[in-house]
């Protein structure tokens, strides 16, 4: 019994040591703000990754960006490398304290996330279609700042609080 506890404790001390905030990243620059970031044209090319690292798909995107207030828009239209085409339009909205909120139709709920430094933080439940059934999956989504115009994104997609799918994006924000 005491061996299972020592094992059970430290895995449970493995698993919170290993937690990542967005408060970690609060001194690094490039500073993002995504109404900033996003504000006008961006263009972004991606994959999706099995969970055993099999590339599935590819995508390349088109995103319209429009801040007004506290509000932004974001146009989001995909093309799949099978000629698939899907389109997103999100209404995020900043909070309070570097947080946001966010809807849009596809998704679950509100997405809520948080800013600092150059980091970004992005949880969200979302409906995905996939082999004719559709599937409610969590997306736990990190965005980093690299310069002022490129921006990276990996994205875990988890069903049952297991990682099915890893989504990996590079963002070029397009001359205003």
């Amino acid at each position: 019994m005491k061996r299972i506890l020592t094992l059970g404790l430290a895995l449970l001390m493995l698993l919170t040591g290993c937690s990542t905030e967005v408060d970690d990243y609060r001194q690094q620059q490039p500073s993002l703000d995504i109404f900033r970031y996003f504000a006008g044209k961006t263009e972004a090319w991606g994959m999706v990754q099995d969970r055993s690292g099999k590339q599935l798909r590819r995508f390349h995107v088109e995103i319209d960006g429009n801040a007004v207030g506290e509000t932004l828009t974001l146009n989001e239209r995909f093309v799949y490398d099978d000629g698939e085409k899907q389109q997103r339009v999100w209404h995020i909205r900043r909070t309070a304290d570097g947080r946001y909120e966010g809807t849009a139709s596809d998704i679950d709920g509100i997405a809520t996330g948080k800013a600092a430094g150059n980091a970004f933080h992005w949880r969200y439940s979302m409906n995905v279609k996939a082999n004719g059934s559709t599937w409610l999956l969590h997306f736990d989504d990190w965005m980093y700042l690299q310069d002022g115009t490129h921006l990276f994104n990996k994205t875990r997609m988890k069903k049952f609080g297991i990682t099915v799918a890893t989504v990996t994006l590079f963002f070029t924000r397009q001359a205003q």
